[in-house]
C-alpha cells in the first residue's frame, strides 16, 4: 500500500510503501511517555520504502524497555514523532501512525508489550461521548 504523511507543521513529509498487516500497537512505558497516551501505533517497513519529501527529522537515541537502543525521529520545529528505528540496524523503520494521511485505512494487526498496558483500556468504549461527537 502506498501512503504519505507529514509532521504537524508540515516541515517533515514523506511517501512510503507499507504492508498494512505490519501495523502494531505498543504498550511499553517508553511509548506511553513519548506520546503522553496509553499506547503508540506504528507501521514497520524497510527504510528503502520511505522517501522523505520534506526536511529531515531530528534524532533522539535512548535505551528502550527492550534493552535495545532506539532512535526516535521527530520534527525539530513542532516536536511531532514521525519515525523510529534501531540504533545499529537502520534497515527497518517504524512510521508513526498519527503522521500517516491514510491512517483510517490502517487497523493494528498485533499488540506488543501488553504487560505495560493500562488496566482501564478495555473500558474506553463504555465512556460517555460528548453530544457533539
Amino acid at each position: 500500500m502506498n501512503i504519505d504523511g507529514q509532521c504537524h507543521c508540515g516541515l517533515i513529509s514523506f511517501t512510503a510503501t507499507i504492508d498494512p498487516a505490519r501495523v502494531s500497537i505498543c504498550h511499553c512505558t517508553d511509548c506511553q511517555t513519548l506520546t503522553g497516551s496509553p499506547f503508540r501505533v506504528t507501521v514497520l517497513t524497510a527504510r528503502d520504502n520511505i522517501r522523505l519529501t520534506g526536511a529531515g527529522p531530528k534524532i533522539y537515541v535512548k535505551v528502550g524497555d527492550s534493552g535495545g537502543r532506539r532512535r526516535q525521529h521527530f520534527c525539530s520545529q513542532c516536536g511531532t514523532p514521525v519515525f523510529t528505528s534501531g540504533d545499529h540496524d537502520v534497515s527497518e523503520w517504524g512510521i508513526r501512525w498519527g503522521c500517516i494521511r491514510q491512517r483510517g485505512d490502517l487497523t493494528p494487526a498485533r499488540q506488543i508489550w501488553r504487560r505495560s498496558a493500562v488496566s482501564w483500556l478495555g473500558d474506553v468504549d463504555r465512556l460517555p461521548a460528548r453530544a457533539t461527537d
